[in-house]
């Protein structure tokens, strides 16, 4: 990001951290609830966080209350990290600990995106929850570091992007991995994304 910012213009940047890898991550099952910890691979991959992440200061830091995005914010060097209740993942309902593949054998075509989940969230509660995220972050002065889950914080970016929640659809995240956030010319941007 330019440090060369006009006037008045904001600069302050949004840090994403996902989580590092679980079983059920691993294996592309659906976990939201299901408080998994992370694999010894998730654990190594988490801990070499903390040097991309050194040099940095944030004037908050958040993190999911979820076991795997509280472990990687430890591992990172982020121990002390605010627990929001708000940064959990989108709740996949009857669908937890399924793959797409098996839910789409009998919802063709199924995305959490634009199908519903029986007896888990919709579009809308979701983007309530996020949206007093934004809120949250927008009122601090500087730049925010959060730790969460991967349909959660692209539904996150969206909002943050002014758009639909359901435009997270476009923003793939992997585990253990960086996206920034931030301002071009007064408008919401994508700085870096899932490196």
């Amino acid at each position: 990001m330019s440090t060369h910012a006009q006037p008045g213009e904001r600069k302050d940047r949004l840090w994403l951290v996902r989580h590092g890898e679980t079983e059920w991550s691993k294996s592309g099952k659906h976990t939201s609830t299901t408080d998994l910890p992370l694999t010894e691979e998730g654990e190594r991959i988490a801990k070499s966080l903390k040097e991309r992440l050194a040099g940095q200061e944030f004037d908050l830091v958040l993190t999911s209350p979820r076991q795997r995005a509280r472990r990687t914010a430890e591992l990172a060097g982020f121990a002390d990290a605010e627990v929001d209740e708000d940064l959990v993942e989108w709740n996949y309902g009857d669908y937890e600990g399924i793959t797409t593949a098996e839910i789409r054998k009998t919802v063709p075509g199924w995305t959490v995106w634009a199908h519903p989940t029986p007896n888990g969230d919709t579009p809308e509660q979701v983007s309530t929850r996020l949206d007093r995220v934004n809120a949250k972050i927008a009122a601090v002065d500087g730049d925010v570091l959060v730790f969460g889950h991967s349909h959660a914080l692209r539904a996150l970016t969206a909002r943050w992007l002014e758009l639909d929640v359901t435009e997270g659809r476009h923003f793939v995240l992997n585990t253990a991995t960086v996206s920034i956030l931030g301002w071009e010319r007064g408008s919401p941007a994508i700085h870096q994304w899932n490196a």
